[in-house]
């Protein structure tokens, strides 16, 4: 066996044996046998010629099999958790994961960090004083029974591989490939331990996956390697054409989250995190209104004792940014349009996000937006507010913005935001 015969096998449309899985995930999780640039070469051949299903479940099984994989069972309540696959303004897990865990379940939420124009669950959570995002196994466990959910990132023995061959795939923009994003999202998933997974399939102009038919391949591909698996799983694809909620950037994402959570905030925000909310207690066979839930207040409460478990502290105030930039309608008229990327761009520039994995982020840096497509505006009412720690970042995130506002004499229609539902 060796890596040379692997590649030339995907790279010539052949499909890997188990054999050849296994022996180069071991072996390239494990040690230096297999070199970087021959990892990059086999991503590429993925990238090109795909996997085939049960190709691609057995690399998913070897990923998993990669690190250890966390034990639940002395949890003491059902597992089920919620995966994202990113958009500008998606706060949702901030208030998901209390809800659930107010509902009697427990929700492992181990999260990431954001690249580009989507921001990262950590990013956002470590805006609130001294809240970190580090925890041992046994301090996620005790949470998980006490409090009934955590959000912290994952422990570096789960899944080496798949963090080894993620950086590869940023570098050498082969990132955008069905079967190596859904193995990178699912192996990680199934080593985390959770019973039950709802996933968020986005797409449309501020999603990784623009195409509503790649979205539904994507989302059908990680549930079948979800169900193959033993977790029951269950996709919904919804909406990214534009922002998600009024908030985007790190503490003001949260500001957000806490007033959905205090019976406050934007519709649409809380439209798809009951949407999801519900899938998760479906997928649990748990009998509960998520929007009474939500509206009983327990969800608030129990965000503060998560918060406090990871040494934050909510009665400080997040902070906020030193210089503020307001982009006004050029015309009157209905908002039309309000490109989804281009806001996620701007507050990317802005200092809200990270080119690099190793770079660092504003808490405070991002945008509100004072109006949504189909708001009547009036020439010179503001639609954006730009916040950021310097002034110099102003001109190239109004340079990101370019296009991105369009006002017409007639209201845009209704788009759903829930479009499809995935499961087996």
């Amino acid at each position: 066996m060796d890596a040379l015969g692997i590649i030339q096998t995907k790279r010539d449309g052949g499909t890997l044996s188990k054999e050849q899985i296994d022996w180069f995930i071991e072996n390239f999780s494990g040690s230096e046998l297999i070199p970087d640039e021959q990892a990059a070469a086999l991503a590429m051949s993925i990238f090109f010629n795909g996997m085939e299903p049960e190709e691609l479940a057995h690399w998913t099984k070897a990923m998993v099999n990669s690190g250890v994989t966390l034990d639940l069972s002395g949890v003491g309540k059902k597992t089920v958790d919620k995966h994202s696959t990113g958009g500008v303004g998606d706060k949702v897990s901030l208030i998901l994961v209390p809800l659930i865990a107010s509902c009697g379940l427990a929700v492992p939420q181990l999260s990431g960090r954001g690249l580009g124009h989507s921001g990262g669950t950590l990013d956002k959570m470590e805006s609130i004083p001294g809240w970190t995002a580090s925890l041992s196994e046994e301090k996620m466990l005790t949470q998980l029974s006490e409090i009934g959910g955590i959000i912290a990132a994952a422990n570096e023995n789960i899944n080496p591989a798949d963090r080894r061959l993620y950086a590869l795939r940023d570098v050498t923009h082969t990132v955008d490939s069905i079967p190596l994003i859904a193995s990178s999202i699912m192996s990680k998933k199934i080593a985390e331990g959770t019973e039950a997974l709802v996933l968020d399939v986005k797409t449309g102009l501020g999603a990784f996956m623009v195409d509503f038919e790649q979205a539904r391949t994507l989302a059908k591909t990680m549930v079948e390697l979800g169900e193959n698996s033993g977790v029951k799983t269950t996709a919904l694809i919804t909406s990214m054409e534009t922002v998600l909620g009024n908030n985007v950037g790190n503490a003001l994402e949260v500001s957000e989250s806490l007033d959905v959570l205090e019976g406050r905030g934007p519709k649409d925000l809380i439209e798809v995190t009951l949407a999801l909310a519900q899938e998760m207690l479906d997928l649990s066979n748990v009998d509960l209104d998520p929007g009474e839930v939500l509206a009983s207040g327990k969800p608030r409460e129990v965000f503060e004792k998560m918060v406090s478990a990871q040494g934050g502290d909510l009665s400080k105030d997040l902070p906020i940014a030193e210089y503020k930039k307001t982009i006004k309608a050029s015309s009157t008229g209905y908002l039309s349009k309000l490109g989804c990327r281009s806001v996620g761009v701007a507050a990317w520039r802005l200092g809200a996000g990270r080119t690099k994995k190793e770079d660092s982020v504003s808490p405070t840096a991002g945008i509100i937006c004072m109006a949504k497509p189909g708001a009547y505006i009036n020439a010179g009412e503001p639609v954006l507010e730009l916040h950021s720690d310097t002034e110099k970042s102003f001109d190239s995130a109004i340079d990101a913005l370019e296009g991105a506002i369009e006002i017409s004499d007639t209201a845009p229609d209704d788009s759903p935001l829930i479009l499809d539902k995935i499961s087996l």
